[in-house]
């Protein structure tokens, strides 16, 4: 039986449900919150997630994939003890991401370097997360992620880039990619992901709804990537009036197979003073709002409730299937 990897093991690929395909439970600065934020280490921060997960569960939402990797403050204790008392499956991930340089374990280890290996180290590290487990808990990885913003392929950025290409073509896991829709950086990664070989269709580019370019999202969709519509609740950026609308113009441009839905959002972060501050200051930046906001307005903005389902449920599923090749 086909099987994905989640935080409390595998699961069948119909158990996936109704999947956000683009979430997080912690972000953090991994040292400045050991340091400066000793809530982090209370009981509440476990408490508070499993709430907020199985919150959305009840509201019909069956998996999350947990998009923190190094450079987010990947925790995987903490994600170990929230999915063993959620009813929702938590698919994790691996890779790394930066804007320019490499995480420091790496800046003087690997080919040409002052530690020079002759290989890649960051593709040992991920190729182990996907295939042993991550930090002895056995919870292996489903995803893959790097990151491409506004400073454009950068050294440090391109490099973590094709260690995390190799790994999917050594693995088969599925890659989602952070990217600055203003900048148009979805197309350099896909140039630089297939230059490694990388099937684009296993490719996440996240972010598409920070804009409402059609022209840029129909050519990342015509190269075969799934279009991560993916930050609604930030408002900052754009209004969720404008994501909605986008989507539903590129629904209607017959490209309901390629776009997934999801928020970005978390339970705890050090982005605040305290957690609630983050709570307030983006208050439709929760689990819930695409629930009990997004789905009626693509509703009344004319998306069939096949086309919201397929984007929520078939699409995530046949990105996530990818990962089958590395059992």
């Amino acid at each position: 039986m086909a099987t994905i990897e989640t935080a409390r093991g595998a699961i069948a690929q119909k158990d996936l449900g109704r999947v956000l395909i683009h979430e997080h439970v912690f972000l953090m600065d991994m040292e400045y919150t050991f340091n400066y934020r000793p809530d982090f280490h209370s009981a509440r921060t476990i408490d508070d997630a499993v709430a907020r997960l199985d919150e959305l569960k009840n509201a019909g939402f069956d998996t999350i994939i947990d998009l923190t990797v190094l450079g987010l403050g990947r925790h995987m204790p903490s994600i170990a003890k929230v999915a063993e008392r959620t009813a929702v499956n938590i698919v994790v991930s691996t890779g790394a991401y930066s804007f320019d340089a490499v995480p420091a374990p790496f800046q003087f280890w690997g080919p040409g370097l002052l530690h020079d290996t002759g290989v890649e180290p960051m593709v040992g590290h991920f190729v182990s997360d996907i295939v042993e487990g991550i930090a002895d808990t056995g919870i292996r990885a489903g995803m893959l992620k790097c990151a491409i913003d506004a400073p454009g392929l950068t050294g440090g950025v391109e490099r973590i880039m094709r260690a995390v290409g190799r790994t999917h073509v050594l693995t088969g896991a599925p890659v989602t990619v952070h990217t600055s829709a203003k900048h148009e950086t979805g197309l350099i990664a896909q140039k630089v992901l297939a230059e490694e070989g990388v099937d684009l269709e296993r490719v996440v580019i996240g972010h598409c709804g920070d804009t409402a370019d059609i022209d840029y999202l129909a050519r990342l969709a015509d190269r075969g990537s799934m279009l991560g519509m993916d930050r609604f609740g930030v408002d900052f950026e754009i209004t969720m009036e404008q994501r909605v609308a986008t989507v539903a113009e590129m629904v209607r441009r017959g490209y309901a197979g390629q776009m997934t839905l999801s928020h970005d959002c978390c339970c705890w972060s050090d982005f605040f003073p305290e957690v609630d501050d983050y709570h307030r200051a983006m208050p439709n930046h929760h689990y819930l709002h695409i629930h009990d906001d997004v789905l009626p307005a693509l509703r009344a903005a004319g998306v069939s409730q096949i086309d919201i389902e397929r984007m929520l449920i078939a699409n995530p599923r046949r990105v996530l299937a990818s990962q089958l090749a590395s059992h």
